[in-house]
């Protein structure tokens, strides 16, 4: 409770992101240098590049495990999980009801899409701005101005591919790390590491696929939501590169694998989505704000549909708890460990690539979403250009609140579709 009244207004600002951050990871970042940074300054600009950076070697939903690192830099583990909670509950809660009125909204989630009809433009300048915010700090010479040309190039060309950021930032960070130049300013005072968190982690990943298997072949009653557990837990556990690699994974699990005669045969009780249902769901979690991931508890949902209500909503509840789990259990591990090897001049000197590659997958992320912008209509890409150029304006120039530039934009959605009318 004591936590709570101290950090009021900080949860509260991760409530007001939570249902004012749209683009995904990269748009989601934008957001919180606006917030976290020039609004409320719970961070530096240095030190959320570097968590950034961080989350970017791990798997797993890495605008959540940044904003949990923000909370957990302010009030420790007890804060780190609120404000994870927060962060991902009224996505989750969208997705999970959304599965329950699917067949019902066929006419309502396009009436949806329209009203969001400049957030993909506004996403993109929020990820410009992040861009132009992260080169001034973290691009100040010949070798990290070359990481980043590079790392916009090869994360362009290679954005889908689930191994590209890991790998760009471990050959930057050894890039900059071949010069003996820079070292510590300050001495970091090691955090002690507390274990748990990576035994709890192996513990549940070796439980969900046991008891996966166990229960699929002695057909129990709960074999379902153990399978649906497992799959999400995998998925969150493996997933490198956010909702663009997790998608595709899902799609095989629950789409493509659950149609073949051999799988089937060989375990009825395999979980089934539709296709049309999936890319449904696909569609709307890219028009609400939050996670990504969040997509699972629609997923979850609907693999649970035929079962009932109350196992529907169960299947909501796995979906969420199975996919973000991995997430928190990682960075709540690895930072600390993180933390202490920042006091090495090895690692001190890495960051700096690890930074630059950072800007550059970010400038990458901005000219890929850039594509979705282009229409046949080009009033409606001079539009879509104006929303981008809009919204880094006002970014820039003035002091309006992400939450307020995002209702901005959802009220042109609104006064468009009156306008259709």
């Amino acid at each position: 409770m004591t936590i709570l009244l101290r950090h009021i207004d900080f949860l509260k600002a991760v409530f007001l992101h939570s249902i004012s951050a749209f683009g995904g990871p990269q748009g989601h970042l934008g957001m919180m240098i606006k917030t976290f940074v020039n609004k409320r300054r719970d961070v530096t600009e240095q030190e959320l590049m570097d968590y950034n950076a961080f989350c970017q070697l791990l798997p797993g939903a890495s605008s959540t495990q940044t904003l949990t690192l923000i909370g957990y830099k302010r009030g420790g583990v007890v804060l780190a999980v609120l404000t994870l909670i927060i962060w991902i509950l009224p996505a989750c809660f969208l997705m999970g009801a959304f599965s329950f009125f699917l067949k019902y909204s066929g006419q309502k989630a396009l009436t949806i899409m329209a009203l969001f009809r400049f957030i993909g433009p506004m996403t993109v300048g929020f990820l410009a701005y992040a861009a132009y915010r992260a080169f001034k700090i973290s691009v100040h010479n010949t070798i990290t101005t070359v990481i980043m040309a590079l790392s916009a190039i090869g994360t362009f060309l290679l954005f889908k591919t689930p191994w590209i950021f890991p790998i760009l930032i471990v050959l930057g960070g050894f890039v900059t790390n071949l010069s003996s130049k820079r070292i510590p300013q300050k001495e970091i005072l090691p955090k002690k590491i507390k274990w748990t968190n990576i035994w709890l982690f192996a513990i549940i990943f070796l439980l969900a696929g046991v008891g996966s298997e166990v229960s699929r072949k002695n057909n129990w009653p709960s074999h379902r939501p153990l399978i649906l557990f497992e799959n999400t837990y995998r998925f969150g556990s493996l997933v490198f590169g956010g909702g663009n690699v997790l998608i595709p994974m899902m799609y095989e699990q629950f789409v493509a694998r659950s149609v073949s005669p051999q799988l089937i045969k060989r375990n009825p009780g395999i979980i089934k989505i539709n296709k049309n249902d999936f890319y449904t769901g696909w569609g709307m979690v890219r028009a609400i704000p939050g996670p990504v991931f969040s997509v699972a508890a629609f997923m979850g949902g609907i693999a649970m549909k035929e079962s009932g209500p109350s196992m529907q909503l169960l299947g909501c509840v796995i979906g969420a708890l199975g996919i973000f789990l991995p997430s928190a259990l990682l960075v709540l591990f690895f930072f600390p460990i993180w933390h202490n090897l920042k006091k090495y001049a090895a690692v001190y000197r890495a960051l700096e690539g690890i930074n630059a590659v950072v800007v550059g997958i970010m400038i990458a992320a901005t000219f890929y979403m850039t594509k979705d912008l282009y229409t046949t209509d080009w009033k409606g890409m001079l539009l879509n250009g104006f929303v981008v150029l809009a919204t880094g304006s006002l970014l820039k120039f003035t002091k309006l609140p992400s939450p307020v530039i995002v209702s901005i934009f959802i009220l042109l959605g609104w006064l468009a579709i009156r306008a259709a009318l």
